[in-house]
């Protein structure tokens, strides 16, 4: 059973630094289904030592070794895929079949995808007389969106692990047990302790600490045009890199006449 009222970090579930919830309703019937815990600095100040902790032999772990890592993720995650869909129906709206096939089954397609991309790929490239070498980052914040939480958790989270990276992930509020689900899969999978870590919470209190800690090296946010300048604000005293993925796009028009049915 998913523990909603547990942070995973350094590799464990632990209790919060200060107990806080929040409800996560269901938007079909707008009741609450249940309570999910609410991080704070403290949390995310643990959970970015246990990731910087684990970069310094995560890093240099060779492209073998990330390459089975994420193939046993991918087994695992497989056989969760109805799990996980019913957890994104439930939280964030999605019919039943597409929240199974389609938004579980995008996380699945990045995992295949960056697996593939891992195989082959060049961290080291001659160029003229130069030679390029692609080293990990370090240490990445990864704050996600409710309307696809797999798919954007996957595309964050499988990158940052083919390239050696380690991580703190903040999802959606709104939809956190498909992520604590994840959490599970990367335990199962034997992810080393520390190399990823998830602190649920709300944007203004774990999101902010997040941005401008000095330890997180790049923020990777997927969210609201407001939210991502507040992000941007916050990183720049740090020159930390910045990646995001900002406001609505490709809406529905529905024209007079259209059969709702």
């Amino acid at each position: 059973m998913v523990n909603r009222m547990q942070f995973y970090i350094d590799g464990a579930w632990v209790d919060p630094a200060v107990k806080k919830s929040t409800a996560v309703i269901n938007p079909a019937t707008e009741e609450a289904m249940y309570e999910v815990a609410l991080g704070s600095k403290a949390d995310v100040d643990k959970a970015v030592a246990a990731a910087k902790r684990a970069f310094a032999t995560f890093s240099q772990t060779s492209r073998e070794e990330r390459v089975a890592l994420l193939t046993k993720i991918i087994e695992i995650y497989k056989g969760r895929l109805k799990e996980i869909g019913a957890a994104v129906s439930d939280e964030m709206g999605a019919p039943l079949p597409m929240a199974e096939k389609l938004q579980a089954g995008a996380g699945l397609g990045h995992l295949m995808t960056t697996l593939d991309v891992l195989k082959n790929y060049h961290f080291e490239e001659p160029v003229g007389t130069a030679m390029v070498l692609r080293e990990p980052i370090g240490v990445v914040g990864m704050i996600t969106p409710w309307n696809w939480p797999l798919n954007q958790i996957a595309c964050k989270v499988a990158p940052a692990l083919a390239a050696g990276c380690t991580m703190i992930l903040k999802p959606s509020e709104f939809t956190p047990t498909s992520a604590l689900i994840f959490a599970e899969i990367l335990h199962e999978a034997g992810v080393p302790k520390g190399v990823f870590n998830l602190v649920n919470g709300l944007g203004p209190e774990v999101g902010a600490a997040m941005s401008e800690h000095p330890d997180i090296d790049m923020i990777s946010f997927t969210g609201s045009t407001r939210a991502g300048i507040d992000v941007a604000k916050r990183a720049a005293p740090t020159v930390k890199r910045v990646s995001q993925e900002l406001g609505g796009k490709s809406p529905n028009v529905i024209l007079e006449g259209a059969d709702l049915t």
